[in-house]
Protein backbone atom coordinates (compact mmCIF):
# COMPACT_ATOMS: atom_id res chain seq x y z
CA UNK A 1 0.00 0.00 0.00
CA UNK A 2 1.30 3.44 -0.89
CA UNK A 3 0.71 5.05 2.48
CA UNK A 4 2.25 8.32 1.32
CA UNK A 5 -0.66 8.88 -1.07
CA UNK A 6 -3.51 8.22 1.35
CA UNK A 7 -5.43 11.23 2.61
CA UNK A 8 -7.43 11.37 5.82
CA UNK A 9 -9.94 13.99 6.90
CA UNK A 10 -12.72 14.39 9.44
CA UNK A 11 -16.05 15.66 8.13
CA UNK A 12 -19.25 16.02 10.16
CA UNK A 13 -18.02 13.45 12.67
CA UNK A 14 -16.94 10.94 10.01
CA UNK A 15 -13.34 9.85 9.56
CA UNK A 16 -12.65 9.63 5.82
CA UNK A 17 -9.52 8.07 4.32
CA UNK A 18 -8.95 8.10 0.56
CA UNK A 19 -6.51 5.65 -1.05
CA UNK A 20 -5.09 5.58 -4.58
CA UNK A 21 -6.69 2.25 -5.49
CA UNK A 22 -9.54 -0.04 -4.46
CA UNK A 23 -7.05 -2.70 -3.35
CA UNK A 24 -5.28 -0.21 -1.09
CA UNK A 25 -8.59 0.71 0.55
CA UNK A 26 -9.62 -2.93 1.01
CA UNK A 27 -6.23 -3.87 2.47
CA UNK A 28 -6.52 -1.02 4.97
CA UNK A 29 -9.96 -2.26 6.01
CA UNK A 30 -8.52 -5.75 6.50
CA UNK A 31 -5.75 -4.29 8.67
CA UNK A 32 -8.40 -2.49 10.73
CA UNK A 33 -10.37 -5.71 11.26
CA UNK A 34 -7.24 -7.71 12.07
CA UNK A 35 -6.19 -5.16 14.67
CA UNK A 36 -9.65 -5.41 16.24
CA UNK A 37 -9.52 -9.22 16.46
CA UNK A 38 -5.96 -9.24 17.79
CA UNK A 39 -6.93 -6.73 20.46
CA UNK A 40 -10.09 -8.65 21.36
CA UNK A 41 -10.10 -12.28 20.13
CA UNK A 42 -13.78 -12.54 21.15
CA UNK A 43 -14.85 -9.65 18.94
CA UNK A 44 -18.35 -9.63 17.45
CA UNK A 45 -18.06 -8.74 13.77
CA UNK A 46 -20.87 -7.64 11.47
CA UNK A 47 -19.99 -8.77 7.95
CA UNK A 48 -21.17 -7.82 4.47
CA UNK A 49 -21.22 -9.63 1.14
CA UNK A 50 -20.83 -8.67 -2.52
CA UNK A 51 -17.90 -7.69 -4.69
CA UNK A 52 -16.57 -4.92 -2.46
CA UNK A 53 -15.44 -6.98 0.58
CA UNK A 54 -13.92 -9.86 -1.40
CA UNK A 55 -10.42 -8.37 -1.27
CA UNK A 56 -10.87 -7.69 2.46
CA UNK A 57 -11.68 -11.32 3.15
CA UNK A 58 -8.79 -12.50 1.00
CA UNK A 59 -6.43 -10.40 3.12
CA UNK A 60 -7.92 -11.81 6.33
CA UNK A 61 -7.36 -15.34 5.05
CA UNK A 62 -3.77 -14.52 4.09
CA UNK A 63 -3.12 -13.32 7.64
CA UNK A 64 -4.64 -16.52 9.05
CA UNK A 65 -2.58 -18.76 6.74
CA UNK A 66 0.57 -16.94 7.86
CA UNK A 67 -0.31 -17.63 11.50
CA UNK A 68 -0.81 -13.97 12.31
CA UNK A 69 -4.36 -14.29 13.65
CA UNK A 70 -6.98 -16.78 14.83
CA UNK A 71 -10.72 -16.37 14.37
CA UNK A 72 -11.83 -19.30 16.52
CA UNK A 73 -13.31 -17.11 19.26
CA UNK A 74 -14.82 -14.48 16.95
CA UNK A 75 -18.61 -14.26 16.68
CA UNK A 76 -20.14 -12.97 13.44
CA UNK A 77 -23.46 -11.65 12.16
CA UNK A 78 -24.25 -11.44 8.48
CA UNK A 79 -25.88 -8.22 7.38
CA UNK A 80 -28.58 -9.72 5.18
CA UNK A 81 -29.83 -12.69 3.15
CA UNK A 82 -32.05 -13.29 0.13
CA UNK A 83 -35.50 -14.66 0.85
CA UNK A 84 -36.12 -18.13 -0.54
CA UNK A 85 -32.50 -19.31 -0.56
CA UNK A 86 -31.18 -21.97 1.80
CA UNK A 87 -27.63 -21.68 3.13
CA UNK A 88 -26.61 -24.46 0.75
CA UNK A 89 -27.73 -22.53 -2.33
CA UNK A 90 -24.67 -21.12 -4.15
CA UNK A 91 -26.32 -17.70 -4.52
CA UNK A 92 -27.13 -17.35 -0.82
CA UNK A 93 -25.02 -14.95 1.20
CA UNK A 94 -24.34 -17.79 3.64
CA UNK A 95 -22.71 -19.75 0.81
CA UNK A 96 -20.77 -16.64 -0.26
CA UNK A 97 -19.34 -16.25 3.23
CA UNK A 98 -18.38 -19.92 3.38
CA UNK A 99 -16.57 -19.66 0.01
CA UNK A 100 -14.88 -16.35 0.67
CA UNK A 101 -14.06 -16.49 4.39
CA UNK A 102 -15.63 -18.92 6.85
CA UNK A 103 -14.53 -22.10 5.10
CA UNK A 104 -10.94 -20.92 4.73
CA UNK A 105 -10.01 -20.15 8.35
CA UNK A 106 -10.61 -21.47 11.86
CA UNK A 107 -14.01 -19.89 12.49
CA UNK A 108 -16.20 -21.80 14.95
CA UNK A 109 -19.42 -22.74 13.08
CA UNK A 110 -21.33 -22.31 16.34
CA UNK A 111 -20.39 -18.63 16.44
CA UNK A 112 -21.45 -17.81 12.87
CA UNK A 113 -24.90 -16.22 13.00
CA UNK A 114 -26.67 -16.49 9.65
CA UNK A 115 -30.17 -15.64 8.45
CA UNK A 116 -32.15 -18.62 7.16
CA UNK A 117 -33.57 -17.30 3.91
CA UNK A 118 -35.46 -20.55 3.34
CA UNK A 119 -37.31 -20.54 6.68
CA UNK A 120 -40.99 -21.48 6.48
CA UNK A 121 -41.93 -18.35 8.43
CA UNK A 122 -39.66 -15.51 7.32
CA UNK A 123 -41.16 -12.99 9.74
CA UNK A 124 -40.40 -15.36 12.61
CA UNK A 125 -36.88 -15.83 11.23
CA UNK A 126 -36.33 -12.07 11.23
CA UNK A 127 -37.50 -11.95 14.85
CA UNK A 128 -35.20 -14.86 15.77
CA UNK A 129 -32.21 -13.10 14.22
CA UNK A 130 -33.04 -9.83 15.96
CA UNK A 131 -33.14 -11.69 19.28
CA UNK A 132 -29.75 -13.30 18.61
CA UNK A 133 -28.29 -9.88 17.90
CA UNK A 134 -29.65 -8.47 21.16
CA UNK A 135 -28.47 -11.47 23.18
CA UNK A 136 -24.94 -11.15 21.80
CA UNK A 137 -24.55 -7.73 23.37
CA UNK A 138 -24.23 -6.07 19.97
CA UNK A 139 -21.70 -5.85 17.18
CA UNK A 140 -18.25 -4.46 17.96
CA UNK A 141 -17.48 -3.46 14.40
CA UNK A 142 -19.82 -3.48 11.39
CA UNK A 143 -18.40 -3.72 7.88
CA UNK A 144 -20.57 -2.11 5.20
CA UNK A 145 -20.55 -1.61 1.48
CA UNK A 146 -22.41 1.22 -0.23
CA UNK A 147 -25.10 0.80 -2.86
CA UNK A 148 -25.17 3.12 -5.85
CA UNK A 149 -28.47 4.48 -4.53
CA UNK A 150 -27.02 4.90 -1.04
CA UNK A 151 -28.46 1.71 0.41
CA UNK A 152 -26.70 -0.06 3.29
CA UNK A 153 -27.39 -3.73 3.78
CA UNK A 154 -30.73 -3.98 2.01
CA UNK A 155 -32.03 -0.77 3.57
CA UNK A 156 -33.26 0.88 0.39
CA UNK A 157 -34.06 4.60 0.04
CA UNK A 158 -37.06 5.41 2.20
CA UNK A 159 -35.99 3.08 5.03
CA UNK A 160 -36.79 4.50 8.45
CA UNK A 161 -33.92 5.49 10.75
CA UNK A 162 -35.48 3.39 13.53
CA UNK A 163 -35.88 0.27 11.36
CA UNK A 164 -34.79 -3.13 12.67
CA UNK A 165 -34.35 -6.64 11.25
CA UNK A 166 -37.13 -7.17 8.73
CA UNK A 167 -38.21 -8.42 5.31
CA UNK A 168 -37.74 -5.87 2.53
CA UNK A 169 -38.51 -5.50 -1.17
CA UNK A 170 -35.43 -4.80 -3.28
CA UNK A 171 -35.32 -1.86 -5.68
CA UNK A 172 -34.84 -2.30 -9.42
CA UNK A 173 -31.46 -0.58 -9.09
CA UNK A 174 -30.31 -3.09 -6.47
CA UNK A 175 -31.64 -6.03 -8.48
CA UNK A 176 -29.66 -4.85 -11.51
CA UNK A 177 -26.51 -4.16 -9.50
CA UNK A 178 -26.56 -7.62 -7.90
CA UNK A 179 -27.31 -9.54 -11.09
CA UNK A 180 -23.65 -9.98 -12.19
CA UNK A 181 -22.77 -11.66 -8.89
CA UNK A 182 -25.18 -14.56 -9.35
CA UNK A 183 -23.70 -18.05 -9.55
CA UNK A 184 -26.71 -20.18 -10.50
CA UNK A 185 -29.90 -18.12 -10.48
CA UNK A 186 -30.98 -16.22 -13.59
CA UNK A 187 -32.49 -13.36 -11.61
CA UNK A 188 -31.97 -11.83 -8.18
CA UNK A 189 -34.63 -12.67 -5.55
CA UNK A 190 -37.01 -9.74 -5.11
CA UNK A 191 -37.00 -9.82 -1.30
CA UNK A 192 -34.44 -10.14 1.47
CA UNK A 193 -34.11 -10.07 5.24
CA UNK A 194 -31.78 -7.31 6.42
CA UNK A 195 -30.54 -5.69 9.58
CA UNK A 196 -32.26 -2.34 9.93
CA UNK A 197 -30.65 1.07 10.07
CA UNK A 198 -31.11 1.18 13.84
CA UNK A 199 -29.37 -2.20 14.17
CA UNK A 200 -26.43 -0.92 12.12
CA UNK A 201 -26.29 2.28 14.19
CA UNK A 202 -26.08 0.15 17.34
CA UNK A 203 -22.68 -1.22 16.30
CA UNK A 204 -19.92 0.23 18.45
CA UNK A 205 -17.88 1.02 15.34
CA UNK A 206 -18.72 1.14 11.62
CA UNK A 207 -16.42 0.68 8.64
CA UNK A 208 -17.74 1.80 5.28
CA UNK A 209 -15.81 0.59 2.23
CA UNK A 210 -16.74 2.18 -1.10
CA UNK A 211 -14.68 1.92 -4.27
CA UNK A 212 -15.02 2.66 -7.95
CA UNK A 213 -16.52 5.54 -9.97
CA UNK A 214 -20.04 4.07 -9.79
CA UNK A 215 -20.09 4.86 -6.06
CA UNK A 216 -18.95 8.49 -6.36
CA UNK A 217 -22.42 10.04 -6.39
CA UNK A 218 -23.61 7.94 -3.45
CA UNK A 219 -20.46 8.87 -1.50
CA UNK A 220 -21.06 12.58 -2.14
CA UNK A 221 -24.73 12.31 -1.15
CA UNK A 222 -23.81 10.37 2.00
CA UNK A 223 -21.13 12.77 3.17
CA UNK A 224 -21.98 16.17 1.73
CA UNK A 225 -25.76 16.46 1.48
CA UNK A 226 -28.31 16.81 4.26
CA UNK A 227 -28.91 13.41 5.91
CA UNK A 228 -32.09 11.94 4.50
CA UNK A 229 -33.92 8.64 4.19
CA UNK A 230 -33.53 9.14 0.43
CA UNK A 231 -29.88 8.15 0.97
CA UNK A 232 -29.78 5.66 3.87
CA UNK A 233 -25.98 5.83 4.25
CA UNK A 234 -26.24 9.55 5.01
CA UNK A 235 -28.09 8.68 8.23
CA UNK A 236 -24.89 7.12 9.58
CA UNK A 237 -23.29 10.55 9.95
CA UNK A 238 -24.85 10.74 13.42
CA UNK A 239 -23.15 7.53 14.57
CA UNK A 240 -20.04 9.09 16.07
CA UNK A 241 -17.58 6.28 15.32
CA UNK A 242 -17.62 5.60 11.60
CA UNK A 243 -14.61 5.37 9.27
CA UNK A 244 -15.08 5.69 5.52
CA UNK A 245 -12.47 3.91 3.41
CA UNK A 246 -12.56 5.15 -0.20
CA UNK A 247 -10.47 4.85 -3.31
CA UNK A 248 -9.80 7.95 -5.39
CA UNK A 249 -12.54 7.07 -7.88
CA UNK A 250 -15.25 6.77 -5.22
CA UNK A 251 -14.06 10.02 -3.63
CA UNK A 252 -13.93 11.93 -6.92
CA UNK A 253 -17.19 13.85 -6.35
CA UNK A 254 -16.39 15.04 -2.83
Amino acid sequence: MNISLQKTAISDGCLITVFPTANDAADAVADHLLATVKRNPKSVLGLATGQTPRRVYKSLINAFVKGEVSFRDVETFNLDEYCGLAASHPDSFAAFMKRELFGLADFDPGKLNLIDGAADDLAAEAARYAALLRESGGVDIQLLGLGTNGHIGFNEPGSAPDSHVRIVDLSEETLSANQPGLVELRSVPSQAITLGIADIQNAREIIMLATGPAKATAVRRSLREQPSTDCPASLLRSHGNIHWYLDSAAASAL
